[in-house]
This record gives C-alpha cells, sequence and structure tokens, in this order.
C-alpha cells in the first residue's frame, strides 16, 4: 500500500433563473491549472473548516454573492482521478437554488463571474460561446440539473 496526498475541495453549482433560463454562475479562473477556463465557484477545504461553510466562503470569496437566502444542500462526491492535475482531488459538491441574485462580479482567484444558461453548456453547440469547463464540473453541473428537475416533479 502506498501513500498519497489526497486534497478536498468544495464545488457550488448556484441555478437561478436568468431572463426566463435555468442558469448557472461560474467563474473564469485567474490562475493555473485552467487559467482563463471556466469552472463552478469552489476550492480547497481549509484544515479546520466544516464543508458546508467552505462551499459558502468559496462562493462569496469567487463571486461577491455572500450569505445568500436560498437553499443549498450536498449533492455528491466526486473523485475521479486526474480531474486536477495538481493532485488526487476529492469535491464535495454542492447544490444551491435561489430565485435572484445581483449580478456577480469575480474575486479571488476568479477574474470574472457569470451565469451561463445551463441549456448552452448541454448543448455546447460548435463555434458556440458556450465554454469547455475546468475540472470535469460538466459532469456536476449535469448532475445538479437533474436533481432540481426531480425536487420540481
Amino acid at each position: 500500500m502506498t501513500s498519497s496526498n489526497i486534497a478536498v475541495t468544495v464545488d457550488v453549482v448556484l441555478l437561478t433563473i436568468r431572463s426566463g433560463t435555468l442558469s448557472v454562475l461560474l467563474i473564469e479562473r485567474g490562475s493555473e491549472p485552467f487559467k482563463g477556463q471556466w469552472a463552478l465557484p469552489g476550492g480547497f477545504v481549509h484544515e479546520d473548516e466544516d464543508l458546508a461553510a467552505a462551499a459558502v466562503r468559496e462562493l462569496a470569496e469567487e463571486t461577491g454573492v455572500d450569505g445568500f437566502a436560498g437553499h443549498l444542500e450536498q449533492l455528491a462526491t466526486y473523485g475521479k482521478p486526474g480531474r486536477d492535475p495538481r493532485m488526487r482531488v476529492v469535491s464535495v459538491a454542492y447544490l444551491g437554488l435561489v430565485p435572484s441574485l445581483p449580478t456577480p462580479v469575480g474575486g479571488s482567484d476568479a477574474t470574472d463571474a457569470r451565469f451561463w444558461p445551463v441549456d448552452d453548456l448541454a448543448a455546447r453547440p460548435q463555434g458556440g460561446d458556450a465554454p469547455d469547463l475546468a475540472f470535469g464540473h460538466a459532469l456536476i453541473v449535469a448532475d445538479a440539473v437533474e436533481r432540481a428537475r426531480s425536487k420540481l416533479e
């Protein structure tokens, strides 16, 4: 048996309705890995920090969304090797549902933050402006949308 370092991160899938369309909040990464690519807000959990508190902290640091009055629940855990080129990372994803939010702003290690229609991300038309998400976050977004839709049914 070999020993290796494993990091724990949190990712937040924040869904809301923008211009009549189900949309997800994404950040543009300002640092490597995946600098310039879009991703979910999230990051490393501090050693003395609760997972949910880390999710709320990262959301506020990277998007300016602080203390929102919406629903936040643990979605799933993702740990496929190779998702993060720096090291083995296990991420606990959270799903947030909010009726409305102010315009987000990039902060911390994010150069930008904005809402993307989830249908654009799913379709990713050739030549369209929908981003290819970093860290395998497309799977997390798809799982979150499925969870939200099943709750509405």
